[in-house]
């Protein structure tokens, strides 16, 4: 499994958003200077993590944007599933119910099944503020 630069960047997105926000919007060109991302890139992980519902925005002079929750609320699994999708790590396992034919014979459906469980409780067990305690200066109030 590689998370890719959209997962990676939505992660670090999500960080500056509660770092910087201090209960006002951030704007996405303060966040793709600070970033050192494309503006047009993050405009594609804001839209993805908007229909989500884990951004609000605005428009105008004060727009931009903020969290929907405190960053105790989501985890970094809920931000890679937006941006990457399912993280399982093979196919078998990616819809609600195993289809594939060979389920009941398959040697290593087992371990597959495994790998993912770990994978998913990893990425779970770590929130944004999580992160954001982790980072050289963690003197950090978010506000809602």
């Amino acid at each position: 499994m590689k998370i890719s630069t959209k997962g990676r960047y939505a992660i670090r997105l999500m960080l500056d958003i509660a770092q910087h926000s201090g209960g006002e919007n951030v704007s996405l060109k303060d966040i793709s200077e600070r970033q050192g991302i494309s503006l047009k890139y993050l405009e594609q992980i804001v839209n993805a993590l908007s229909r989500a519902g884990y951004l609000k925005s605005q428009r105008g002079s004060q727009g931009g944007y903020k969290m929907a929750r405190s960053p105790e609320e989501y985890t970094v699994g809920d931000i890679l599933r937006v941006t990457e999708g399912n993280m399982a790590p093979v196919a078998c396992l990616e819809g609600e119910e195993n289809t594939c034919p060979r389920k009941n014979v398959c040697p290593t459906l087992k371990f597959w099944t495994g790998l993912y469980e770990t994978v998913n409780s990893y990425l779970d067990s770590a929130t944004i503020a999580d992160l954001l305690r982790s980072m050289p200066n963690n003197d950090f109030e978010y506000y809602i």
